[in-house]
């Protein structure tokens, strides 16, 4: 029998979830306000019909391709392989999202599903907070552990020199596409396709992690877990099936999130896309995975 456990978050004795500071991040918090103040006086200014379907689309794009297939289901959990030049595509994709660059992106998803699955872990990982302190601390803020574990990435991913770039430049990540938008359709196009964009995919990633750990749907529960995850199905088709949160839970390395009729599941249906014209192959699913004796199914 075998328990799911994340190679890359080193425990020792002494590390703890529960005791640590929530202290104010000068980068994600001027990053997030000049794109929001951008972005929403900018857009009200230069609204059009073709910039809001350039946003709607780029958005849709960024989520689907970036977040979901290149950031969280390949470089985070391996749940499928493909050629490298696509791999660095996507996660490209995944960083102009506008959360962080590759490494941050993996520390922080590792360090708060680490936390998660101690008996006790700080309310800043669980979204536990009221609804504004929480958008407020997982928007504006960083957690400063007492003791927390070590990160190591692979060998592979430390001394990847494009990755390493990525990390380095991921808020410059946008500049190419903001000179395609600007050359397109001038500067309603640079607002709404980037700073429209990535204020409203960082708010709409809190909200989703908001809900989706505290109300929903649930079909399994992870025995001795502080925190448990909760299926959003309403949500599961803008987010890309990010919010079968549950699913995730208990399979966190499917490749597949809509386990059970009516769980649409987009990022699914583009990787299988991409799997029939020969673009990705070693799928994971969660038949595939290992038993895990904590996993409990809810009838």
């Amino acid at each position: 029998m075998a328990s799911y456990h994340n190679h890359r978050v080193i425990e020792n004795q002494d590390t703890c979830a529960l005791s640590g500071k929530v202290s104010w991040s000068p980068v994600k918090s001027i990053w997030f306000t000049v794109n929001f103040l951008i972005g929403t006086i900018g857009a009200v200014l230069t609204f059009s019909w073709t910039s809001f379907l350039v946003f709607l689309l780029f958005t849709a794009f960024t989520l689907c391709f970036g977040h979901s297939l290149g950031m969280h289901r390949l470089l985070i959990h391996r749940s499928y392989s493909c050629p490298k030049w696509l791999e660095y595509f996507l996660v490209h994709l995944g960083v102009i999202v506008g959360l962080a660059g590759p490494k941050g992106m993996m520390q922080t998803h590792d360090f708060r599903d680490w936390a998660q699955r101690q008996k006790g872990c700080h309310s800043y990982f669980g979204h536990k907070e009221s609804f504004w302190k929480d958008a407020y601390w997982q928007i504006h803020c960083d957690l400063i552990l007492e003791q927390a574990p070590q990160f190591k990435a692979e060998e592979s991913f430390i001394k990847d020199r494009v990755y390493q770039f990525m990390e380095l430049s991921w808020m410059l990540q946008q500049l190419p596409w903001a000179i395609i938008l600007f050359i397109i359709g001038g500067w309603a196009w640079v607002i709404w396709g980037v700073c429209t964009r990535v204020w409203i995919s960082i708010t709409g990633h809190w909200l989703i992690g908001y809900f989706a750990h505290n109300e929903g749907q649930r079909h399994w529960h992870v025995e001795g877990a502080a925190i448990q995850g909760y299926n959003l199905k309403l949500a599961s088709l803008i987010t890309m099936g990010e919010s079968l949160h549950n699913n995730h839970h208990a399979y966190p390395n499917s490749a597949c999130l809509g386990l059970k009729p009516g769980e649409l599941d987009p990022g699914w249906w583009m990787l299988k896309l991409m799997e029939k014209f020969g673009l990705a192959s070693d799928i994971v699913t969660h038949d595939k995975l290992p038993f895990r004796e904590e996993l409990k199914e809810l009838l």
